[in-house]
């Protein structure tokens, strides 16, 4: 069965209207949950009126693409690098590569000092949104939704650190009690193209029933790898630094130390780790980093990941915060493998050229 073609739509990106449809070779395009998704490719240019036409919508930084799949939106993102190339034949393309709403994000600073006390989380990234989004030139038409966390947090960002936005919105996502968020695109049941703020407490979770995967079957391969090179059972965070006081030395707030002694009492050699949040000044605050920093380095990296193929699964970004069963027989499983994962990450790679359409989950523990 024949998949649907995809469609590359370059749009303003301020006001989201269409400038151009091109077709686009080499595709490849991913997403996630927890860090910024890419789209790549290549437009060919045949002849003087595609170069015309790709010369006035391929504008990286002010173009905003949309990959459609038959009628279904599957990506949405910020053009941010464009590259004319000539083979030694004389054919020209041109290289683009996009990054998902969020990179924007990572292009707009606090200018303003803004305060919050005792407010919801989910409400404080909503502030920060619609701080970018007041200024202008800056709203691109990101939407958003009035669900709430019930974790209520007080917030203190000073303009004189030059944040970036999304750095803020990832600080305040990872201290204990955190949550995820991510801006997914889709196309809504009126047939606009959306822009929307997805926030998770403590995960994005979608979808009610498991979806059942197989191996041997529509997982075609696997990889399961597990890193401890970045395993800790002991954490400190270092703050922002005190100035106030001239006479005494300068030295960073410190978050107690947290240290998992189950670790050791289990068997695990003592291993230390840090990280460092030099605008946070509130002892509270960056002891709920330290938490939360040691809870994931506990854990090692293990991001499984399974290759499907899309003639014989369910795959669409629709699946990105959704379980999946996983079942896996082989030498390295004799007794079948049948564990529950959330899928954080999806990397698709459309047919071309006689290669069939493939999909990638990345994976973690549900």
């Amino acid at each position: 069965m024949l998949s649907p073609p995809y469609r590359l739509l370059l749009c303003d990106l301020r006001s989201d209207q269409v400038l151009d449809a091109l077709p686009v070779q080499q595709l490849a395009l991913d997403d996630y949950i927890g860090k910024a998704g890419s789209m790549s490719g290549t437009v060919p240019i045949p002849n003087a009126s595609i170069a015309a036409r790709a010369r006035a919508a391929i504008v990286p930084g002010r173009t905003a693409v949309w990959l459609e799949r038959g009628r279904d939106i599957w990506w949405g993102g910020v053009l941010w690098t464009a590259a004319v190339q000539s083979d030694a034949r004389g054919a020209l393309s041109v290289g683009i590569q996009a990054g998902t709403w969020d990179t924007y994000l990572s292009h707009r600073m606090l200018y303003d000092t803004l305060t919050a006390t005792a407010t919801d989380q989910f409400d404080i990234v909503r502030g920060l949104l619609d701080y970018v989004q007041s200024t202008p030139g800056g709203n691109l038409g990101i939407e958003y939704g009035t669900e709430t966390s019930g974790v209520l947090r007080d917030r203190t960002y000073s303009r004189y650190d030059l944040p970036l936005v999304r750095d803020l919105i990832d600080q305040l996502g990872a201290v204990e009690g955190g949550f995820e968020w991510r801006i997914a695109s889709f196309r809504d049941a009126d047939g606009r193209r959306v822009k929307r703020l997805q926030l998770g407490s403590p995960t994005i979770r979608t979808g009610h029933a498991d979806i059942v995967l197989d191996h041997p079957g529509p997982i075609t391969s696997y990889t399961w790898p597990v890193d401890a090179t970045g395993r800790a059972n002991a954490w400190q965070s270092r703050g922002a630094t005190d100035n106030s006081n001239q006479a005494a030395d300068s030295v960073p707030l410190m978050s107690t130390l947290q240290i998992a002694e189950q670790d050791v009492a289990d068997g695990w050699p003592r291993l230390d780790g840090s990280s460092d949040y030099s605008t946070v000044g509130e002892q509270a605050t960056l002891d709920g980093h330290a938490v939360a920093d040691l809870a994931a380095a506990r854990a090692g990296t293990v991001v499984p990941e399974v290759a499907l193929g899309m003639s014989r699964a369910p795959v669409s970004p629709a699946l990105l915060g959704s379980t999946v069963r996983l079942r896996i027989r082989d030498p390295w499983h004799p007794e079948t493998l049948d564990a529950r994962h959330r899928v954080v990450g999806l990397s698709i790679t459309p047919p071309e050229r006689g290669r069939p359409e493939s999909a990638r989950l990345y994976l973690e523990a549900a």
